[in-house]
């Protein structure tokens, strides 16, 4: 008997659906920041396991929309409602009260939920069971899973209950792949967290990364070196200077930053360039989101 399926995480922004999916597949896929809105598009990860592969997808987010692009994100988490065999709604012990959006979706499914309550090891066990039986009433959950991402308490628990839920069947993909998503897509997004970390206020939300190469090389010394070539494209003139900084030195710590995090993920040397070019308004442009994977 094999089980194999499709796993939608949904939630609020910011309660740990990110951290807790790379703890559940045990590979950092999804970025990771204090900030909210750092996930914008749903991101594939694959759990491999004997007699199972659980395919995660994991969601921007739920929030209210105020630009074409947050309109794209949010097509997206409609679409994992859709797609998923289970929902995994993840809620903290900060952010127990759910966005309109979600809770109006949740209520409709009819999909199995299962709820991950996360980040149990900020609160007093009373807040937390205070908290678990006001959701419990509003979503109806099948199984409710204490968790701590951060610290991968619960983790196996919450795989096992999540596999109770799932079909039998063939695999989706080969049991060695981690996700369906190309290198280059994982590369800028290391890139963009970089941003997300060194920039404050819209400058993180006002920029995208696109890798335009992403070339393989055998050194002299028969090392492996790849070889990167990424813009970072913002909305306007002025927050172009901000990326770049005085004498390009805030682009240079973005750039190290990164390099050194590509280093890691590919196991490998790696030359990476990072431009930074001015594309106006491109959130609330169709054609540019079309070009950028949002639509």
């Amino acid at each position: 008997m094999f089980k194999a399926g499709w796993v939608s995480v949904v939630g609020n922004a910011n309660v740990g659906k990110s951290t807790l999916v790379n703890a559940l597949v045990g590979e950092k896929l999804s970025i990771v920041t204090h900030k909210p809105q750092t996930t914008r598009r749903r991101i594939t990860a694959i759990s491999n396991g004997s007699g199972y592969q659980i395919v995660f997808a994991d969601t921007p987010g739920v929030i209210k929309p105020r630009y074409k692009m947050q309109e794209a994100m949010m097509k997206s988490v409609g679409e994992a409602f859709q797609d998923a065999d289970v929902l995994m709604l993840v809620t903290d012990t900060i952010e127990t009260d759910l966005q309109p959006g979600l809770l109006d979706r949740l209520k409709k499914t009819n999909k199995p939920v299962i709820l991950a309550f996360n980040k149990i090891d900020l609160e007093k066990q009373e807040t937390v069971n205070k908290k678990v039986e006001v959701l419990k009433n509003l979503v109806k959950p099948k199984e409710i899973v204490p968790v701590s991402a951060l610290h991968s308490y619960g983790i196996e628990e919450l795989k096992k209950i999540l596999l109770d839920y799932l079909p039998e069947g063939d695999p989706f993909f080969d049991k060695e792949q981690l996700s369906d998503m190309p290198e280059r897509f994982f590369a800028a997004e290391i890139i963009r967290e970089q941003i997300m970390l060194h920039y404050q206020q819209e400058i993180p939300y006002s920029a995208e990364v696109v890798v335009e190469q992403f070339k393989e090389e055998t050194t002299t010394s028969d090392k492996d070196l790849i070889r990167i070539r990424a813009t970072i494209y913002v909305n306007r003139q002025s927050q172009k200077a901000i990326i770049i900084g005085k004498g390009g030195s805030a682009l240079k710590k973005t750039a190290t930053g990164a390099r050194i995090n590509l280093e890691k993920w590919l196991d490998c040397k790696v030359f990476l360039e990072v431009f930074v070019k001015v594309k106006a308004d491109w959130r609330e442009d169709e054609r540019q989101l079309k070009n950028f994977g949002y639509l």
